[in-house]
């Protein structure tokens, strides 16, 4: 399914339109968090604990890295089919990463390593460092917000193999600035199709949030020292649909260059996703059926450019889902 029909009007993000802010550190920080799973999809995190000096460093870095001269990113170009890799598209560059394996992966832009390439390599690392355990206690949360107790998320299979296996993937953007009569899309409209995701981006707007009912537009304020969270496709099967995927794109700046780094949790290759029994509401049967990361990617490549997306594609009969044990 393609996006890039949303053509809904922009609205301002203030009153009933005002993105959910999360603090980590309140006591309450769960039930906020159901909240804007269950309205938004998505949600603003203070209090994660992350250092400004590193968020600092990243922005640096990765504005450094796409100034790297062509042929340098060229050679590492993404291809169809290839996981990671470098992309350009009209006023924007992308770069797909392991978030595991940083050195082997940007020795293939510094053929020869060097100090630039330690440096940048280093600031990586500790970005994964940070995010790394700040995402196990977002999964925590987010369990603990479908209502399970903490005996539970510890005894369940699914929720267990879940907190061990988060598989992390890095994402670097850079958007370039335009002018005024120029400025659209960087980004097209679109869902991920991981468990959830962790953005973080220097203080230029330009993450746009699909708002349901009516369907519009709304514009993430450049909070300081905010990440923007979202619900992906595997965790709104998870949930089944409750907590549900959210429709984000970027926009361009007419002002400044906008930079973001975007952590992306999966489940493991070989692990069957369907709707958790623990977090079914009473008398509701499950939507989806079990379905592998992979086998959703590939359903995504199918129905893209259709009128059809792959969620719907694993839709069930009512009563006919296989909710796992």
């Amino acid at each position: 399914m393609s996006y890039s029909a949303y053509d809904h009007p922009t609205v301002e993000a203030a009153g009933r339109d005002a993105v959910p802010v999360v603090d980590m550190r309140d006591p309450d920080a769960a039930q906020a968090v159901a909240r804007a799973a269950e309205e938004w999809g998505a949600f603003l995190l203070v209090g994660h604990g992350v250092p400004a000096e590193m968020v600092a460093r990243m922005e640096e870095q990765v504005t450094l890295l796409f100034e790297r001269p062509a042929p340098e990113k060229t050679r590492v170009e993404r291809r169809p089919g290839d996981a990671y890799g470098y992309q350009k598209r009209i006023g924007s560059q992308g770069y797909t990463l392991p978030a595991t394996a940083i050195r082997s992966e940007f020795r293939r832009v510094w053929l020869d390593g060097g100090d630039d390439y330690d440096r940048f390599c280093e600031v990586m690392e500790e970005f994964h460092r940070e995010m790394r355990p700040l995402s196990s206690k977002l999964l925590d949360v987010l369990l603990r917000a479908l209502g399970l107790t903490d005996e539970q998320i510890a005894a369940g299979e699914t929720e267990r193999k879940i907190r061990e296996t988060l598989t992390p993937r890095i994402r670097l953007n850079l958007y370039d600035k335009c002018p005024d009569s120029e400025c659209g899309i960087g980004l097209e409209a679109h869902t991920d199709s991981v468990f959830f995701t962790v953005l973080m981006q220097n203080l230029v707007p330009g993450l746009q949030l699909l708002r349901r009912g009516p369907d519009r537009w709304v514009t993430v304020p450049a909070l300081p020292g905010a990440f923007a969270v979202f619900i992906d496709d595997m965790f709104h099967v998870l949930t089944n649909g409750r907590f549900h995927n959210v429709v984000h794109r970027a926009v361009k700046s007419s002002e400044q260059q906008r930079v973001s780094a975007v952590y992306g949790l999966s489940p493991p290759d070989d692990m069957k996703v369907a709707p958790l029994p623990s977090a079914m509401l009473p008398g509701v049967k499950a939507k989806f059926r079990a379905v592998t990361w992979p086998e959703y990617n590939l359903m995504i490549r199918k129905t893209f450019g259709t009128d059809k997306s792959a969620l719907e594609m694993l839709q069930v009969a009512e009563g006919k889902g296989e909710p796992q044990n």
